[in-house]
């Protein structure tokens, strides 16, 4: 996941702290999830209510681990909104457009991409093509359409390197 982030970010030419910003945050992005039980994690059917709103809670829950290590506010802002949506229907703070941190759009994009390719308890990985099709579908309601346009062009570049475009 971190990998698709930091080339977005490159492909962006975004400054050197945004792209440090980037991997900081790509790496810490779901440390929440240490106090999501393990049942929840693996589980290999759909979550309940209680387990969602459990499961949700872990941007939250990430900012508050890495606020006690002093990470800065824009990392800490990153790794609560990951999972807001563009139409502001994510979680936590329901932030839509340009009120999402820029780089929690990107990581947004990016944590789906490795969502869609690693496989899971309840289901094999995807392909790159589902990812692409994913990103289309949903550009300007989950995700930002002009992030999504971006890295399109990057995949269609041939200049994504990582594991999943390789293979």
């Amino acid at each position: 996941m971190t990998d698709y982030a930091v080339e977005l970010g490159r492909f962006l030419n975004l400054s050197e702290i945004d792209q440090v910003n980037i991997y900081r945050a790509a790496i810490l992005h779901d440390i929440g999830k240490i106090g999501v039980p393990d049942a929840i994690l693996n589980k290999p059917s759909a979550l309940v209510s209680e387990e969602w709103s459990i499961m949700k809670s872990h941007p939250e829950r990430g900012e508050a681990i890495c606020s006690k290590l002093n990470f800065a506010r824009e990392i800490l802002s990153i790794i609560r909104h990951h999972h807001e949506r563009y139409d502001g229907k994510g979680y936590p703070d329901g932030l839509s457009g340009e009120d999402i941190p820029f780089i929690a759009r990107l990581i947004s994009i990016a944590d789906t991409v490795d969502a869609i390719t690693s496989s899971r308890p309840y289901r094999l990985a995807g392909t790159f093509e589902q990812v692409l099709e994913e990103l289309q579908k949903s550009a300007g309601t989950q995700f930002d359409p002009v992030l999504v346009a971006t890295f399109i062009s990057l995949y269609n570049s041939k200049k994504l390197t990582n594991r999943a475009y390789v293979s």
